[in-house]
Formats: C-alpha cells, structure tokens, sequence
C-alpha cells in the first residue's frame, strides 16, 4: 500500500508541477520609465500560465505612489497545437515626489517580480503656459545628437482637457529618416499649468539615412472635442479643435575613424552565437553536422545587419539553410535577428575545423568599438559506419546429423526382427540424408542467384528508373547500391563525389545534397542525375587531384573574421 500511494503522490507531483512553474513565471514592466511630477505611469504585471489570480499586494508603494486603480485581462493562444495563456493586472500609479523612485519586488501569481526603477522629474516651467489650452502637441526625439544610421526614439504626446469624439493624429514625414511605430499607444494623465490632461502618447523609431543636421517638421491633429458641461454635448454636437507639435532637430554625425572598415552597426547591444552539434564532438563521414548562427542587435531592424554564413571548410561541404528574419519592437526600441541554419557534411575522416568567427560593431551606449565573438571549434570526423554483418544463416540438417547417432540403438544379436528394425532405420537416415543434401544444394546455388539480380546492369536500371521519380531518398540510395557494386569501399554521397572525375557528375550530386539536406529546389534535378550517369561512373585514377577543389562558390558574403 506505501507503494501505492508513492505513486499516486508522484503522479499528482507531475501533474501540478508544470502549472506551479507556470505560476512563478512572472514579469513586471512600466510603460514608460521617465516622467514628471504629475503625470501617471502603468505599472504592468504579467503571469504566464493563466487560472486565477490573486490581486497583488500593493502596500509597499504607498511611500513613493499614490495607487489609483487597477484592471486585468487574460489572453489565450494557440500555437502549433500548444494551448498558452497570460494574466496582465495594469495599476495606474501616480508619483508623489521627484526623485529615482524604485519600485520593490512584488509578490504575485505565485512568484515574484523584479524590481524597477522610475525616474520622476519637476515639471517644465515653461510648460504652464499650455494649461491654458484644451488640446495640445508636444515631441521630444531622445537622444538628440548621434551618428548617421542610429537608432532615435521619436516621442509624440497629446495632450486633450475633454473628451474627443474623433481624431486624427498624422504620423512624422521625413525625407532620408526610416520611421517605425515602436508598440501601441500608451495613454495616461499629466498635469500642465495646473490642469489635469488627458495624454495619448506615440513612440517612433527614427534612423537618419545620411550625415548632418535634419529637421522634423510639426505634426498636425484634427479632431472634435466634447464637454460633458455643455448641454448641447448629449446631442453629439462637437468643437472642431486642431493642434500641431513644434518642429524638432537631430543631429546625424560622421561614422567615425575607429569603426574602421567593418559593417557600421550603432547598436546598444548585440549578440553572435553558433548552436548545435554533437555533445561528444566526433562526427563521421557523410553524418551532416547541423548548427544554427544568430545574430540579435538592439537599436536595428534586421535588415541592416549582415547577412550570415561560414566559408568553405577543408573536408566537408556546407549546405545553408533557408533564414529565419525578424524584427520586433520592445517599446524603446528596434531588435532585430538574423538566424540561418547550415549542414555540414563531412567527406573524409580526421579533424574538421570550424574557424573563429567575429563580428565588429559600436556602442553607442559607451561609444565604442565591441567585437562579438564564436570560438572555434573542432571536430573528430570517425570513417563512415560499415555495412552491418550478416547474421549467420543455422543449418538444420547439421543439428539432425549430429542427433542422429543417438537414435542408434544398441545392437543385439539373436533376433531376426531386430535387424529388420535396423534396416528400417538405415533407410530412414538415408533419405533424411538425401533431403539435407538437396537442400544445402539448394542452398548453395541461392547466392548466385540473387547476385546475378543485383548485377551492375540491374542496379544502373533501378537507379535510372528512380532518377526520374522525386523521392529523393529512393535517388540516393539507388545511386549508392550502383555506385558500390563497382566500388564496395563508398560509404555515402561525400566519397562518391571524391571519387568521380567528372565535374557535371560532381555537381550534380552537390544538387542532390542540397535538396536532401537543405531542401533547396533543384529545377530538373531527376533528368540531369539520369543525363550524368547514363553512361556510367566517370572513376578519378590514382593521383588526379584536379577534382578536389570544391563546386561551391565562397559562402562568406560579410568580413567576419579578423
């Protein structure tokens, strides 16, 4: 019974496990974290997991925050089938005093956030004058001076004293700036001149295309404003109200001399990393390695970063992958992301060297020069595995002949019927003895028949008939059976391709190689394997190195090692 229940409690441990895991994973972040005295900020608390969720407690922010109010809601995704949900709980706070106030560790969902830091400065003096106004523009573009191809964040409040039946809010124009949305609208309440506003607020990312000072012109808003002391209001009846934003200036400075000569990346932060391979580090022949290259940067979309790949290496042929692009945006910036997978199929034993691989690019948090690096690696390539044995075949006339004598039994003399039952029995071996010969006879001539149905002929045959077909597993292996009836030593693709003289043959096995293992299109591939081999293997002779060089062209677009 102790065991019994042992299993019932490891069962249940299993099954709450993966929902309290859940539960702990909890995330804490503000939609904005510089303010002014006066305004509100959204303190937002994330649970993944989803279920119910006890409110949190707030006490430890009464000393630096006035809490007024909160709300929550739940989302659900679906994704390749795998069910996922999140809790958000949004508490609008409201600073009581300047200063870097931090926001402590909170407990909620069954784990704790992190902690936060909101830096909360006076009000503008020269901003009271805008109190007087009911709608009003202001932009601010962070930081302002930079370098040419760096990443500025563009920020756009609207400010509004009543409700607003419609709007329209432009978005900024400018010719030689990309501009990007970064995330949604944030809205909250400021205070200007001593009245309370209603704040809409728009971040953009802005990257100048080329050096020296730009000009962002005013954006416009046009809408209708309504107030609720007005009478007419509940008959829909609006006041056209119109606002524009001042006209902003950035600076876009020279790629300095220290860059060098490199790709110019102005980044905050980027990462380079090369994932995969074996745990052991031995490889064999024709076994592909498959490793996976990223590079994330944060201030660029990924269409600035370079693209990525690996040179030739000495004893094997790398076959990329297609890429995997993105760019998402985090509320202050751009993160852009490069990955490309690569193949790498060794075709001779002994060490394969993936060389060291660098990436230079600036800081624009330090300004300077930082170089993101991937070690080198080394592998042990072992011969391909050999064909495996044939299991011995028993003979069963073997085990009777050896059963036989004690069958035998002992001969007396002095009865007639006796030896009658001895010649009964001599008969009886003897046929027994004619069948297991006609079998092993049998037997014997089998292998000749099947090697005459696997005869070169028959083989070159079946590989022709699968060429024309598009399982591409059928074309390699039927090139392979081919291939070692004439020469029994090949293993895989990698040593028939060593082996041949002929480059359209050469080639043509590279393309097979790239659909196999990369999944590329290869256009005709099956009537341009049956044009290759139509007339036979083309055999390199002993000491023809002409076809050693690879049929590849360089795979290395960018300067990535130093």
């Amino acid at each position: 019974m102790k065991l019994r229940h042992l299993a019932i409690l490891c069962c249940l441990f299993a099954l709450l496990w993966p929902l309290a895991a859940a539960a702990a994973d909890v995330q804490a972040t503000l939609d904005r974290t510089h303010v002014e005295l006066g305004e509100t900020v959204t303190l937002n608390l994330r649970s993944q997991g989803g279920g119910m969720v006890q409110p949190p407690d707030l006490s430890a922010l009464s000393h630096d925050f006035a809490v007024l109010g909160s709300s929550s809601n739940t989302s659900i995704s679906i994704i390749n089938g795998q069910r996922s949900a999140q809790v958000t709980v949004g508490v609008a706070l409201r600073p009581l005093h300047t200063g870097s106030l931090r926001i402590p560790p909170l407990a909620f969902a069954g784990g704790t956030t992190a902690a936060l830091q909101l830096q909360v400065d006076q009000p503008d003096p020269n901003a009271a004058a805008s109190g007087r106004k009911d709608v009003f523009l202001e932009a601010v573009i962070d930081p302002a001076d930079g370098y040419v191809g760096q990443q500025r964040v563009y920020t756009l409040r609207l400010f509004f004293a009543a409700d607003l039946t419609n709007g329209a809010l432009e978005d900024p124009q400018l010719a030689g700036v990309d501009v990007r949305r970064l995330g949604n609208e944030i809205n909250y309440q400021a205070e200007r001149g001593g009245r309370r506003y209603n704040v809409i607020e728009r971040r953009y990312a802005l990257t100048p295309q080329r050096e020296g000072r730009l000009d962002i012109p005013p954006v416009a808003f046009q809408g209708d404003m309504v107030s609720m002391a007005d009478p007419n209001a509940f008959f829909g009846s609006g006041t056209p109200v119109s606002a524009s934003s001042p006209a902003v200036t950035l600076d876009a400075k020279t790629v300095p001399a220290r860059a060098g000569h490199t790709t110019w990346l102005p980044v905050r932060d980027l990462s380079l990393s090369l994932d995969g391979g074996p745990s052991h580090g031995d490889l064999r022949v024709g076994q592909p390695l498959n490793l996976v290259m990223s590079v994330q940067a944060t201030g660029l979309p990924y269409e600035a970063l370079p693209a990525l790949s690996l040179p030739s290496l000495d004893g094997a042929t790398v076959y990329p992958d297609k890429p995997v692009n993105a760019t998402h945006m985090d509320g202050q910036s751009m993160v852009g992301r490069r990955q490309q997978g690569f193949a790498i199929v060794p075709n001779r034993p002994g060490t394969l060297t993936i060389p060291e691989t660098t990436l230079t690019w600036w800081n624009v948090s330090t300004d300077q020069p930082e170089v993101a690096r991937i070690p080198a690696q080394t592998f042990t390539v072992l011969p391909a595995a050999n064909a495996p044995n044939q299991t011995p075949v028993s003979t069963e006339p073997a085990a009777t002949q050896e059963a036989a004598p004690a069958l035998a039994a002992p001969v007396e003399h002095g009865a007639p019927w006796r030896w009658i039952a001895l010649a009964s029995l001599a008969l009886w071996l003897a046929s027994i003895a004619a069948w297991w010969w006609q079998r092993r006879s049998r037997g014997a001539a089998a292998p000749k028949e099947t090697a005459s149905t696997s005869s070169p002929s028959r083989l070159r045959a079946a590989f022709l008939a699968a060429a024309r077909g598009a399982d591409v597993a059928a074309q390699v292996g039927s090139l392979l059976s081919w291939a070692r009836a004439e020469r029994p030593q090949i293993q895989n693709l990698g040593e028939l391709s060593q082996a041949l003289a002929s480059g359209p043959q050469r080639e043509v096995i590279a393309a097979l190689q790239r659909k196999r293992y990369a999944g590329a299109e290869e256009s005709g591939l099956g009537d341009r394997l049956a044009a290759a081999f139509r007339d036979g293997f083309d055999w390199r002779k002993e000491g023809d190195a002409t076809a050693d060089a690879s049929p590849l062209p360089p795979l290395y677009p960018f300067n990535l090692r130093r």
